[in-house]
């Protein structure tokens, strides 16, 4: 279905560029620019899909015959046609060194030899520069840029579905990570009570006033607590990652914090509280939240004040930990992954509290409502999207960025290339038509000297270096039968837009006529030809 689409809009297209080169080729009275045209077009178009780049070059040729030979017309066709195929190669083209490429030998080969070929010489350099800028470098810009946007929309979906896999993988990542924290805590604890379980039924064993069966009992008691222990600490050592923390498993959070402030970090504490009320799972996820919270500040905002807060209370503990902003500002470069944010909020959730954090005041702010005797709390989509947000907001933001970047760059050089290049096109032009203007001026006195019947090696020192291009547009006198004419300027000024002209022709290397042909005298006389004879 979607091939037959473009097999239509194809042939539509085919369609009404042959339409415009039957109107507008049909009339000239070369033949052959009909069928010229007609080729062109078929071809171009039949590989502007597969072969952008040999279609535009069909086009930029094809145009340019024509342009080098119009001889006094202007073809229209040809405009179109590379209007439509710059514009598609602009478009399919994903890479665009090629078309540079391509732009760069059209400027360098193809216009020169153009100009060569054209019957108008450097009459034609406007012309030729002109179609190479507005009808093809423009369209190929504006194909580019709508290529662009359309990429940009179309990746922004893609890349937000990776997204979103990649960022459920890391945050299951960082959850199970701190299940295995939890782990290895628990292992410690669980541990040791099993340890001191092993010692008892150690003693029961060797005890007095116990029967054998009990004795007996007693060991098997020994030997199963020793055995938990040792599956225990395989089980433990299985999920425990290389990387996991070191840090001493019994440490209280003010020795925590005691270790933080040796270490150069400004801490202003209250812990108030027992500890011996506290269920163990709570006391690990407090402990935590401070840890993390002290490690990001030092990580993210060196030399920021640190104030902790720790309130336990009966049924719950809160943890809040703020930080000020930091003297020297963030530190640039990459943020992190926020990775213990996530982990955070698995510790957290699987005491049944809840986590907030966030910037305070300039600076960063984690609190935790921790319950003592609460299951383990479903995952919110609020907190999914949280972790999700701590996850890829600085990968996404910096994949949109780029592809936004990308897109207004395009859009700048569809803008700002044409003009750019129509400033040179009319810096040459203009500078060509102002040396050529003066340098073909014929003083009035040496004009009014000559004489039919003067041979050319006579009066060759009083013409001018060069003949001149812009004619008046007038009806000229009849040219001499078998002569050859030739056009100099006369010293009317260029900003005079009634052109004249001296018209000098020559017959077998002799002077048989001259003319001055000028625009506001025929204007003023209609039945003289171009002032004849003057």
């Amino acid at each position: 279905m979607r091939r037959a689409r473009r097999l239509i809009m194809d042939v539509a297209l085919w369609l009404g560029l042959c339409g415009w080169v039957v109107i507008d080729a049909g009339s000239s009275t070369r033949k052959w620019e009909l069928l010229a045209g007609l080729t062109a077009t078929t071809a171009a178009i039949a590989l502007s899909r597969r072969y952008p780049l040999v279609s535009l070059g069909i086009a930029m040729v094809a145009s340019f015959v024509v342009m080098g030979s119009f001889g006094g017309r202007v073809p229209i066709w040809e405009g179109f046609v590379l209007v439509a195929v710059s514009y598609l190669a602009g478009y399919r083209q994903p890479v665009a060194k090629p078309m540079l490429r391509l732009f760069t030998v059209v400027s360098v080969v193809a216009v020169p030899v153009a100009l060569a070929w054209s019957k108008d010489g450097f009459a034609s350099w406007g012309a030729l520069l002109g179609v190479l800028v507005f009808a093809s470098v423009t369209p190929w810009l504006m194909g580019r840029y709508i290529r662009q946007r359309e990429d940009m929309a179309r990746d922004g979906w893609r890349r937000a579905e990776e997204m979103e896999s990649r960022q459920r993988l890391v945050a299951d990542r960082a959850r199970l990570r701190e299940r295995t924290r939890i782990a290895s805590d628990m292992h410690d604890s669980l541990g040791h009570e099993l340890s001191l379980i092993a010692v008892r039924a150690a003693a029961l064993e060797v005890a007095g006033g116990l029967d054998e069966p009990q004795q007996q009992a007693a060991g098997e008691l020994r030997q199963s607590a020793a055995t938990a222990t040792e599956r225990l600490r395989e089980i433990i050592g299985v999920l425990r990652e290389d990387d996991a923390p070191t840090e001493p498993v019994h440490e209280s959070i003010d020795d925590l914090l005691d270790r933080a402030r040796a270490s150069g970090v400004l801490i202003d504490s209250s812990v108030d509280g027992p500890v011996d009320g506290e269920p163990r799972m709570v006391d690990r996820a407090a402990y935590r939240v401070v840890q993390e919270s002290v490690t990001n500040v030092v990580k993210h905002a060196p030399g920021a004040a640190v104030t902790v807060r720790v309130v336990r209370s009966t049924g719950r503990t809160d943890v809040v930990v703020t930080n000020a902003p930091p003297p020297a500002g963030p530190l640039p470069g990459r943020t992190s992954g926020k990775r213990g944010l996530i982990g955070l909020r698995e510790r957290v959730r699987l005491v049944g509290g809840t986590l907030r954090a966030g910037p305070h005041d300039g600076g960063f702010e984690v609190s935790a409502t921790l319950p003592h005797d609460a299951a383990p709390s479903e995952e919110s989509p609020e907190s999914q999207a949280a972790m999700d947000a701590e996850v890829g907001q600085s990968i996404s933001a910096r994949e949109l960025e780029r592809a936004r970047r990308d897109v207004r760059r395009s859009l700048i050089q569809a803008i700002v290339v044409p003009i750019g290049l129509f400033g040179v096109v009319v810096a040459i032009s203009g500078s060509v038509f102002l040396v050529q203007w003066y340098r073909s001026v014929l003083v009035g006195a040496d004009y009014e000297r000559l004489r039919p019947g003067q041979t050319r090696a006579e009066i060759a020192a009083v013409l001018p270096g060069g003949q001149r291009i812009a004619r008046p547009r007038v009806v000229e006198p009849p040219v001499p039968a078998g002569a050859t004419c030739e056009y100099y300027g006369t010293e009317r000024t260029v900003f005079n837009l009634d052109y004249e002209a001296y018209r000098l022709c020559f017959t077998g290397g002799k002077l048989v006529s001259k003319d001055l042909i000028s625009e506001d005298e025929q204007r003023g006389n209609p039945d003289d030809p171009g002032g004849a004879g003057r």
